[in-house]
């Protein structure tokens, strides 16, 4: 798996993983739900759709809207095994292990925060 400083480094050159950003309904349940909750929300949803060794419909099991956790696992290459592989490192072909989970969710998290600090600064600044 990715150095984080790195992977973010490596993201803000994609043109389309810098594209994602949260929305001011998706912005607004983060608010109203706390990183933590939106968290439990994003192991669930990797749990059920990423996690399998060969999950059902790769490359297309992660909505592009509708939950923060999504959004989030565009912006940082953990939407599909495909992406966690060339983007993360991490083998296509294996159950996804804890410690797999808990990278994709730190990626990803801190994605969200730096995501929504940015964006309360715009508004702030208007």
């Amino acid at each position: 798996m990715r150095d984080i400083d790195d992977l973010f480094n490596a993201l803000a050159r994609s043109r389309f993983r810098r594209r994602f950003t949260l929305n001011e309904r998706d912005r607004a349940y983060y608010h109203r739900n706390g990183h933590q909750l939106i968290l439990a929300h994003g192991r669930d949803f990797v749990s059920q759709r990423l996690q399998p060794a060969r999950p059902r419909r790769d490359g297309k099991q992660t909505p592009m809207k509708g939950h923060p956790f999504f959004v989030a696992q565009h912006a940082t290459a953990t939407c599909c095994r495909s992406c966690l592989s060339k983007w993360h490192g991490i083998p296509q072909g294996e159950e996804l292990n804890e410690h797999h989970l808990s990278y994709i969710l730190k990626v990803a998290g801190t994605w969200l925060a730096m995501d929504t600090l940015a964006a309360d600064a715009r508004v702030t600044d208007d």
